[in-house]
């Protein structure tokens, strides 16, 4: 999309949607630490939801509550309804759930072509899909703009598109619930900008996005609601308007006493 064209109006979720995922009055303790407490967060079918905050905020902790990878202290996860909270992050996945991570975790020693067919293969292998995965894969790398590299071992692309790779087999298992953990990092602005353009097409064909990120502008751009972690707490929920004016906010980012962020 050219800086001339318009954006898509943003239509922020009504009181009577039904979230996709609710994360409900989740608390994580390790120890004496508590990494996230009482946590409330919903993500919509058709929205992208942020969830920013400072470092260790707990965004990553919060992603491994949802996934399963991390068992709660206190609290429980609902996807469509379903409380998944006892469920293995597999059963999960076959749920509708997929996710990248910080820290890139790809097949490295494979293409792109082949990071991306794996798990269209290993999507095939447990749902009731019949579509190809081949043509599954061509059409995801198309989508994703990596076409040009599609032959070249993930271990040899640069940081970007090797998140770009990841974000292309996330896809490839058809999910219905997206979390994408900075999946901006590495990536420069026109990259950026074409990942964001990728997500609101993906909205609004009705997924529903939870993305974590510090590329604020990238974050203001795409996002229709925002949850804003400081410490494990959810100190702020909002549009991207109301948040950038939370005075609370500005004191989490800005390191200044509330009074003085007001």
């Amino acid at each position: 999309m050219s800086a001339s064209q318009a954006e898509p109006p943003i239509v922020e979720p009504s009181d009577d949607d039904v979230p996709v995922l609710s994360v409900e009055d989740v608390t994580v303790r390790f120890g004496g630490v508590q990494a996230v407490s009482s946590a409330n967060i919903t993500a919509y079918a058709g929205h992208i939801t942020g969830l920013i905050g400072p470092n260790g905020a707990g965004k990553t902790t919060t992603f491994n509550v949802i996934t399963g990878l991390e068992k709660p202290t206190e609290g429980r996860i609902v996807v469509e309804g379903r409380d998944v909270s006892r469920l293995s992050p597999y059963r999960r996945a076959r749920l509708g759930m997929a996710r990248t991570f910080q820290r890139l975790e790809v097949f490295g020693s494979l293409t792109t072509r082949e990071n991306v067919l794996a798990a269209a293969e290993f999507r095939r292998a447990w749902s009731h899909d019949k579509s190809d995965p081949r043509e599954v894969t061509d059409e995801i790398l198309e989508r994703v703009g990596l076409q040009s590299v599609a032959e070249l071992r993930v271990e040899s692309l640069p940081t970007g598109l090797a998140r770009l790779v990841e974000l292309g087999r996330a896809l490839a298992t058809r999910p219905r619930l997206l979390l994408l953990d900075e999946p901006g990092s590495g990536l420069d602005n026109t990259e950026t900008e074409a990942l964001g353009d990728l997500l609101l097409d993906l909205a609004q064909e009705g997924m529903a996005i939870l993305l974590v990120e510090h590329d604020v502008d990238l974050v203001m751009r795409i996002c229709d609601r925002i949850h804003v972690l400081d410490f494990g707490k959810v100190i702020a929920v909002g549009t991207t308007a109301e948040v950038q004016a939370d005075p609370v906010v500005q004191a989490a980012y800005l390191g200044a006493d509330v009074e003085g962020a007001a």
